[in-house]
């Protein structure tokens, strides 16, 4: 969350940081501000708001000047306000910062009992007035970042800029991701690729515990413990500048409805079609893993919630779901015969980087199951499973989702033939069955014109249920966060067979119950439940195939029907039309959907 640029260019600054940050509107954001330095003088300008608001400000109040930082805040120290709106100042240095500074009122306790005054209720302004305090001791710019920055404790990702100073930022991670790029005499400092993708075409991550001095002629980069050391350069993939919405009005839309062509792409990455056999990256082998820990945040973590029944069901294989967030302060009981995986879309969640280093030497292997290669979590992670999913901008997870859904599929097989489940005549089955995946999500996408009349009445509701079982629980889960993230309607995930243990007394003629229910095993438990909503007044929707739809008949409030599917594929599918049906709610309420409130996109933050 939160999204940092730094230049050092050879034009003005303002323009080219305001666009950067657009780019970086994603990962969500209350406010937003630039500094810059001009013929030695340091000024800013801040915002609430969207970034339009910073853009008018400017308008009326330009800043000029080569050298700049930019940032949007997503408030945790602090209402979204211009005074608590970055970049912060104190005297001669301005600063831009991602995540926590967990001992900032012990630094501003002491600081203000030297006589130092604070303006703002952020952890952030902290490190501005120690910087200066370092500087007012007659430190240099340099070694006043440096000895102020070892002073820090928690999680951050730090841009400073100074009075007199054209041709320098310092830059610094810990917790938080940060790149470095270079071209034709210009200097770029950025949160993540796509910040930096229209400036340099490779680029340099930070490590955990650098600091780095930038200039125009290069950067000088020091470990934690101060050495100087070289890191390598990354070249941008080609997707990281493509975030366009083309023809579509939102983000979301286009991403939906990129489904087909992305799991298609990577299907061919991962299955050689002619031998039915998988291309997995190498390292993956489960024959001797007695157990898996599976590990995410929100929607990732549905995700891994429908692979524990894929894992148990096709490999034999135990498997723990965590939350990242609980996960390492439940105290787990790990073995260096079991693996852990991390799931996360952006390689960079808080929690889940922590859960990964938590279990690190306590299993036997850490994979990562991850949208961006170059990303923390993919860096430290023993074994990488790219999901492929390309730049997602949306706030709202969808395309990743049914990626990350595809590669612990994936993964379920690899793991059932490494270990005697699954004979090559039925993974070739399995991988021919998925095959057909691409196929179903595009007829799925065909009938939205169906969903949108529906979710007209949706967002007219008070609340929402949404009902599964088996895999199919977890995608009921994920259908009632897409429409909580973004029309903001109260609705609730539900394992069908539990509805009677207390949530059935929700049920009324104003409250949607959508059911998932693909013509399988637990069919006919799901209608029985389904039935007792019906028989409570309660106004169904049921997502089914045309088997399932003609087995139950008329009674229901709506139908939406599906294309067959096997079980393995059934939980990708269905996930489809709950985008769909959270998009058009969100739509009907006029909500943002791309940017919802108090969201963000990467969470950097605990």
């Amino acid at each position: 969350m939160c999204g940092i640029v730094g230049i050092l260019g050879a034009h003005e600054a303002a323009p080219q940081l305001l666009e950067a940050l657009k780019r970086l509107e994603y990962r969500g954001y209350d406010s937003a501000g630039i500094a810059t330095v001009n013929a030695g003088r340091l000024d800013r300008r801040r915002a609430t708001g969207k970034l339009v608001n910073l853009a008018d400000l400017l308008v009326h109040e330009p800043l000029a000047g080569k050298a700049g930082i930019g940032h949007t805040r997503w408030a945790t120290h602090g209402a979204p306000t211009v005074g608590n709106a970055h970049p912060h100042r104190a005297g001669p240095v301005a600063v831009v910062h991602n995540g926590i500074i967990e001992n900032f009122r012990a630094l501003r306790e002491e600081l203000t009992a030297e006589g130092y005054a604070f303006e703002s209720e952020t952890d952030t302004e902290a490190v501005a007035v120690l910087v200066r305090r370092e500087m007012d001791g007659g430190q240099s710019p340099r070694a006043a970042a440096a000895a102020a920055i070892a002073r820090l404790q928690g999680a951050f990702a730090l841009c400073l800029l100074f009075e007199g100073e054209d041709d320098l930022i310092i830059a610094a991670r810990k917790g938080s991701p940060l790149a470095l790029g270079r071209a034709g005499g210009e200097a770029f400092v950025g949160s993540d690729a796509i910040a930096l993708a229209p400036f340099a075409a490779r680029i340099t991550y930070l490590e955990e515990g650098d600091r780095a001095e930038v200039t125009r002629a290069g950067f000088a980069i020091f470990d934690a413990a101060g050495q100087p050391v070289e890191r390598p350069e990354t070249e941008v993939s080609a997707g990281a500048s493509l975030a366009d919405k083309g023809n579509y009005r939102h983000f979301m839309a286009k991403e939906i409805d990129e489904q087909p062509g992305i799991l298609a792409d990577a299907l061919a990455r991962a299955v050689d079609a002619g031998r039915g056999r998988l291309n997995l990256p190498r390292g993956m082998d489960f024959a001797g893993v007695s157990r898996l820990t599976l590990v995410a945040c929100g929607t990732a973590h549905y995700a891994c919630m429908v692979a524990k029944y894929w894992f148990e069901q096709l490999a034999g294989l135990p498997v723990d779901v965590d939350i990242a967030s609980e996960f390492r302060y439940r105290e787990p009981v790990l073995d260096g015969t079991g693996w852990a995986v991390f799931v996360s879309q952006s390689g960079e969640t808080a929690d889940t980087l922590a859960a990964l280093r938590h279990a690190r030497g306590k299993v036997g292997q850490t994979l990562a199951v991850i949208n961006v290669p170059t990303s923390s979590i993919a860096r430290e992670a023993d074994l990488v499973m790219p999901i492929g999913a390309g730049p997602e901008i949306g706030v709202a997870s969808t395309k990743a989702f049914t990626c990350q859904l595809l590669a612990l599929a994936l993964l379920a097989l690899k793991a059932g033939a490494d270990r005697g489940r699954i004979d090559a005549a039925t993974l070739a089955r399995h991988l021919a069955d998925l095959a057909t995946l691409p196929g179903l999500v595009h007829h799925v996408l065909g009938r939205d014109a169906a969903l949108a009349r529906l979710a007209g009445d949706v967002a007219r509701a008070r609340d929402v249920l949404f009902l599964g079982r088996g895999a199919l629980y977890p995608i009921a889960l994920e259908g009632a966060l897409k429409l909580k993230e973004i029309s903001y309607l109260h609705a609730e995930g539900y394992a069908a067979g539990e509805l009677k243990h207390g949530p059935i007394a929700l049920i009324d003629t104003a409250v949607p119950v959508i059911v998932l229910a693909p013509r399988d095993a637990l069919f006919e438990k799901t209608v029985s439940n389904m039935q007792e909503v019906m028989a409570r007044g309660g106004r169904v929707l049921l997502v089914s195939d045309a088997q399932g739809l003609d087995e139950v008949g008329t009674g229901t409030w709506a139908q939406f029907p599906m294309p067959a599917a096997s079980a393995l594929l059934a939980p990708i599918l269905y996930a489809v039309p709950v985008q769909l049906l959270a998009y058009h709610a969100a739509l009907a309420k006029g909500t943002d959907v791309d940017q919802p409130r108090n969201l963000a996109k990467s969470v950097t933050v605990e």
